[in-house]
């Protein structure tokens, strides 16, 4: 490149997905004819809902059209009834609604609606890196709160508080969290609600996980911050089908708000990329009609999951809390270098001819050397997988004590 060209410094700075930084690595390993475990990304094996393929396999169109930009109406309706059903009152109207390509445009278009370059977002770290992600694209800081292992990751609304910052216009938190599993009560909610009206900031909700919900009886959804009084100006939450319907390629989410500007904005955002995907909000909206029943085994299969990694991690010496949410944990390993044992883990290192993919989690940090320790192991396995993973783990962290 000449050197009177570069790059933007938002291209310079471009951070990397931790999530994914491996992948190169695992695929040389998987070349090489060894089998890899799969756990830095949530990619769920659970089967896609029946109806959901069946409307991929009956569309018959002559033309695939552009969509509205929005999405269309029909399918808009249906997430209405679905939130009005969440949120047993009838609150949520299509016209509260976008659909959007994937959850992620969903994120996308919410921080761009509620900010300006050089404003910044507040985040509870370790958090979803797509956020820093996202932030650096739209020229924003970040202002970060510390979650703790030995806490269990609970987020504490005074710490919200005490974390914004005079650039601070939105809050961004997932509930059920990701990478931490931490679901956010009513109480919590509301307090962290009446922190953003008091200092006029917007809360940007990832509900992405709603469903899964642990230890908790059956049905038991996480509360949406759309139930909460005082909400209806300053509330946008975003959604997926991707985790909900272990549907990630189906790229089609949502952005809801009650803010009218909000929503104008993402609208007017939603005009400039055109349109979502036609055919996969034909699937969304078959999706709807999923059973409760899907969601309940979905839920005990998870669960069960859950447990088997916990205890095949305290069987190796790792003890851990079980996540209450979403299917993700976040593990201190006994090691200083998390990101350097996790790669040649998965490069140099088998048992079996069988090796272990994770995410390292110091990039789910904002604050510089925290989670250097730490990965994140994705529980989107077969359980009998998950104790050869957790063997495998094992082995690795033993065989990198002598190799140091």
């Amino acid at each position: 490149m000449p050197e009177s060209i570069s790059l933007s410094k938002r291209g310079k700075n471009a951070p990397a997905s931790p999530i994914r930084s491996l992948a190169a690595l695992a695929r040389k390993a998987v070349d090489k004819g060894v089998h890899v475990h799969f756990m830095n990304i949530g990619q769920p094996d659970i089967p896609t809902p029946k109806g959901m393929i069946e409307a991929y396999q009956s569309y018959d169109e002559k033309v695939l059209a552009y969509a509205p930009s929005d999405g269309y109406i029909e399918y808009r309706e249906g997430l209405a009834n679905y939130y009005n059903d969440l949120l047993e009152a009838d609150t949520i109207t299509p016209e509260d609604i976008i659909v959007t390509v994937g959850g992620s445009e969903g994120l996308l278009f919410a921080m761009a609606a509620v900010t300006d370059p050089g404003d910044s977002i507040l985040v509870c770290e370790p958090y979803y890196t797509n956020y820093s992600g996202y932030a650096n694209m739209l020229g924003l800081g970040v202002d970060a709160v510390t979650t703790t292992p030995g806490n269990s990751y609970r987020i504490d609304p005074s710490s919200i508080e005490a974390g914004i910052s005079k650039t601070t216009r939105a809050i961004v938190i997932p509930s059920p969290g990701n990478p931490t599993g931490v679901v956010l009560g009513e109480e919590d909610l509301d307090a962290i609600l009446d922190i953003c009206n008091r200092h006029g900031i917007f809360y940007i909700s990832d509900e992405v996980y709603r469903e899964f919900v642990y230890d908790a009886p059956q049905g038991t959804r996480s509360p949406s911050v759309l139930s909460r009084p005082g909400s209806e100006n300053i509330a946008i939450v975003i959604d997926s089908v991707s985790k909900r319907y272990s549907a990630c390629g189906a790229r089609v989410g949502c952005l809801v708000t009650r803010n009218k500007e909000v929503r104008r904005a993402a609208l007017h955002f939603g005009q400039a990329r055109l349109s979502p995907a036609t055919v996969d909000q034909h699937a969304g909206l078959a999706a709807l009609d999923t059973p409760r029943s899907y969601f309940d085994d979905v839920v005990k299969e998870y669960t069960q999951r859950r447990n088997v990694l916990v205890e095949g991690l305290a069987s190796i010496g790792i003890n851990v809390e079980p996540p209450r949410g979403a299917f993700y944990l976040a593990v201190a390993l006994p090691v200083e270098d998390a990101e350097a044992f996790s790669e040649w883990m998965v490069s140099e290192f088998t048992l079996e001819n069988e090796s272990l993919c994770v995410a390292p989690l110091e990039g789910f940090y904002h604050t510089p050397g925290l989670g250097r320790n730490e990965i994140r192991m994705a529980y989107v396995l077969e359980q009998e997988t998950l104790k050869k993973c957790t063997n495998i783990l094992g082995a690795a962290l033993e065989a990198w004590k002598q190799k140091n």
